[in-house]
């Protein structure tokens, strides 16, 4: 079994929020699957099943992601945890996969790390950093801009793409195939 784990902040006012591009390619991958919704409130989440992967978006807030994480995972046992999420290091545009590694300050990869361990894979979608480092909250916090919709979109469908294969393909065939370094946003390659 594979728990699929998309990180973000559960009210509505945060749905188009930087911070909130994992629950952003969950709600894709569960479109592209025939899902069942289970409702267990130990869980503290949204989860849905498929198969042999369950996909889930944590209800307890970014800061407390890991508590839903375990809960899932106590109970399900999965043999691969795969994460998506924001990263405030990759420009805008950027999409890199890992396992393990630090949080980077990311405080819903810290609670993770805290409840799981870091041997988990990572789906890491760049989000760029505001021009002012006293400014993150806000900036991870705001919407994207109109001007950043379109690429947006195409991101997530290669996230999605890339999340799948990480289910049963190698981190370094999915590296290969799905990688984005160029920062869209302006049409520079890194």
């Amino acid at each position: 079994m594979t728990l699929i784990v998309g990180l973000g902040n559960p009210d509505s006012k945060y749905k188009n929020n930087r911070h909130n591009v994992g629950f952003m390619v969950i709600d894709k991958l569960v479109d592209d699957h025939n899902c069942t919704h289970i409702n267990k409130a130990p869980f503290r989440g949204e989860l849905y099943k498929s198969k042999d992967i369950l996909f889930l978006k944590p209800h307890t807030y970014m800061n407390l992601s890991g508590d839903s994480v375990r809960a899932v995972s106590d109970y399900y046992k999965p043999e691969r945890i795969i994460v998506i999420h924001d990263d405030l290091d990759l420009p805008f545009g950027t999409l890199r996969y890992k396992i393990g590694g630090g949080h980077g300050g990311h405080n819903g990869l810290r609670s993770i790390d805290a409840h799981v361990g870091k041997d988990y894979y990572r789906t890491r979608i760049g989000i760029g950093k505001p021009d002012n480092k006293g400014d993150v909250a806000n900036y991870v916090l705001s919407d994207f801009p109109k001007s950043q919709k379109e690429t947006l979109e195409e991101i997530l469908d290669i996230a999605l793409k890339a999340t799948k294969g990480l289910i049963n393909e190698e981190l370094s065939t999915i590296s290969s195939k799905y990688t984005l370094k160029k920062n869209l946003s302006d049409g520079q390659k890194q």
